[in-house]
């Protein structure tokens, strides 16, 4: 079993030790027997993705945004084509803003996305630095991480997270959060979003052993501490949310 893994744009959109999201699902990967090749194409490369089984972006600075999205746009036929096919795919941050149709940046400057969802953003004076709990009909354990915004993003109809108890959604404080669709996921939630949370990550191995047609273990084995950590994080974050 082979899988290669491309990490779009890690010399921008790596904020808050995103690149851990990919190394996490690597070691995973690899402890279930799946050889896993990266690719890390930069600003200034042609992203390659013949044969991509994983597609990842992380979060970045408002201006790091736009530089992946210019570097990105060129290639955006491919890239659809690609999730098309049902590859796995998960945006973190601001990266998920650009799968929409459209940023509008705090001077007016509307700037076109890669319109693979119908939502739009908006950037505003209004940064939101906090933690975050939330909860998807997808698993049943809650998602803990943390985000830092200064955007709303309206017209998101499958949202990746139907509620939070702690944090903001795309429209409003505890609302919606994240987008999702068939295979493509994609949150503002970073810290990183795989690494804090063992029941998502499993859910993306399963959904990579899936689509690679491979017979899914009977078990995906956690690593040391993985599951203390989040119901430590999680603990936390609860009594802070006042349940």
């Amino acid at each position: 079993m082979e899988l290669t893994i491309v990490h779009l744009y890690p010399d921008c959109m790596s904020l808050y030790g995103e690149y851990a999201n990919v190394a996490v699902l690597r070691r995973h990967l690899e402890q279930l027997g799946v050889t896993v090749t990266v690719r890390t194409p930069g600003l200034d490369d042609e992203p390659d993705f013949a044969g991509a089984g994983f597609v990842y972006m992380g979060a970045g600075t408002e201006r790091g945004q736009k530089w992946a999205l210019t570097a990105l746009l060129p290639h955006a036929q491919e890239l659809k084509g690609l999730l098309a096919q049902g590859v796995p795919a998960l945006f973190t941050g601001n990266a998920m803003e650009l799968l929409g149709e459209s940023v509008t940046d705090k001077t007016g400057k509307v700037w076109p996305c890669l319109g693979l969802a119908d939502y739009a953003t908006t950037e505003t004076d209004r940064r939101v630095p906090e933690d975050v709990i939330a909860h998807t009909p997808l698993w049943e354990e809650p998602v803990v991480g943390f985000m830092n915004k200064c955007s709303h993003t309206a017209g998101v109809t499958t949202p990746l997270f139907d509620r939070l108890t702690l944090g903001e959604g795309n429209e409003g404080e505890k609302g919606p959060e994240g987008y999702v669709s068939g295979n493509l996921f994609a949150t503002h939630l970073t810290g990183p979003v795989l690494v804090k949370n063992p029941a998502f990550l499993r859910l993306m191995i399963t959904r990579i052993f899936q689509h690679s047609g491979w017979a899914l273990p009977e078990d995906i084995p956690a690593l040391p501490h993985e599951e203390e950590a989040y119901q430590v994080t999680l603990k936390e974050l609860s009594a802070r949310a006042g349940g």
